[in-house]
């Protein structure tokens, strides 16, 4: 009963300097960057009251999402800093309790904050991704023009299959037209049956014409049954430009399951897809930052010292631009092609597990 209570109130303190860290870390966020680039649309384009309001709400999941790791770490050092300093800690180990069963509460939160992060990230941030794009891009910027875009993916789908699905290198909104063109067309099992590959399709008559391309009807095993040339092709698509470059997303804007989809097509037209990949994988690694950071905040935060709040804040700066500046790097490093996406990705995630297994052991001796 009594290790419930105990669990309870370091639990509840740790808690509370997180939802602190939360609204300090995200203050200095929007006064360093939101407020500043709020402050160009209303000076560059006039913007009016509602969009920069739109722009404000839809900007702060994103700031959240970011801040989750570094008020793990601040709730942990200031919370753990604060029981040394009153002899709290000293207490409960006169008692027989343990570093683990003392660290357990701070831990499970830790836990609880990387998984419920996972889904944010996963449910609202790509979808108030989307929309701040769009605010700015139609209602604060006003333009109509479309926008030039690589990697155009166009998707048919019906009963919940994908029966077309076009890829086209470029979108080219000056000419209306898309370059390096590839259909497929899917059996009811899911299979490769029909593909065509044009040089480009323009936009004429309400519908896309292909030109200077080749297709193809596939049996079974992808072996080629039957191949023709063509001058020019429509292309069996209902989208305008208009709705196709409104339908393509950008990397932060997309779902772990929009990315590994896009993913998989563009890998099949060759293309090279590090960016993406680094995206992808950061969706996990950056969440699990806020478990590594509780298990290294929590033997730090022990340290004695004279002034735990000033220390713990101190301490925590310093560790969280390490870890951030390591994320960069590791980033870039994917992104290059350096390493496999999936290996840089995890370097800061694994320097941070080593850190706390040694800071970890130190403390429970």
């Amino acid at each position: 009963m009594g290790l419930r209570i105990l669990d309870k109130y370091i639990l509840r303190e740790v808690f509370l300097s997180f939802v602190f860290g939360i609204c300090a870390f995200t203050a200095v966020f929007i006064g360093t960057g939101t407020l500043f680039r709020i402050a160009q649309y209303i000076t560059d384009y006039g913007a009016s009251f509602e969009a920069i309001l739109k722009i404000f709400v839809l900007s702060l999941p994103g700031i959240i999402m970011w801040t989750f790791p570094m008020s793990m770490l601040l709730a942990t050092l200031l919370t753990f800093g604060r029981l040394s300093s009153s002899s709290e800690i000293t207490a409960m180990k006169s008692c027989g309790i343990g570093f683990g069963r003392i660290a357990m509460p701070a831990v499970f939160l830790g836990l609880v904050v990387s998984l419920c992060a996972i889904a944010f990230n996963e449910y609202v941030v790509p979808w108030a991704n989307t929309a701040y794009s769009n605010v700015l891009y139609y209602e604060i910027q006003g333009n109509t023009a479309m926008r030039s875009q690589e990697h155009v993916i166009i998707k048919d789908i019906q009963d919940g299959r994908i029966r077309r699905l076009v890829y086209a290198r470029l979108f080219d909104s000056d000419t209306k037209t898309l370059q390096g063109v590839t259909l497929q067309s899917f059996s009811e099992e899911g299979d490769v049956r029909h593909v065509e590959n044009a040089e480009y399709a323009e936009w004429l008559n309400d519908k896309w014409i292909m030109h200077k391309g080749m297709l193809y009807d596939i049996a079974g095993e992808n072996q080629s049954e039957h191949m023709l040339r063509f001058d020019t092709q429509v292309l069996p698509i209902d989208s305008d430009p208009v709705q196709i470059v409104r339908e393509q997303k950008k990397a932060e804007e997309m779902t772990m399951k929009e990315l590994k989809a896009q993913i998989g097509i563009m890998k099949s037209q060759y293309v090279n897809t590090s960016e993406l990949e680094t995206e992808l994988y950061q969706r996990i690694t950056v969440p699990l930052a806020s478990l590594i950071f509780a298990l290294v905040g929590v033997p730090l935060g022990l340290q004695p010292t004279r002034n735990s709040s000033s220390m713990g804040f101190a301490m925590s700066i310093i560790i969280i631009f390490a870890y951030y500046a390591a994320m960069t790097f590791a980033n870039a490093i994917g992104r290059s092609g350096l390493l496999p996406p999936v290996l840089a990705v995890w370097i800061p995630d694994v320097m941070g597990m080593i850190a706390g297994a040694i800071l970890v052991h130190r403390a429970s001796r």
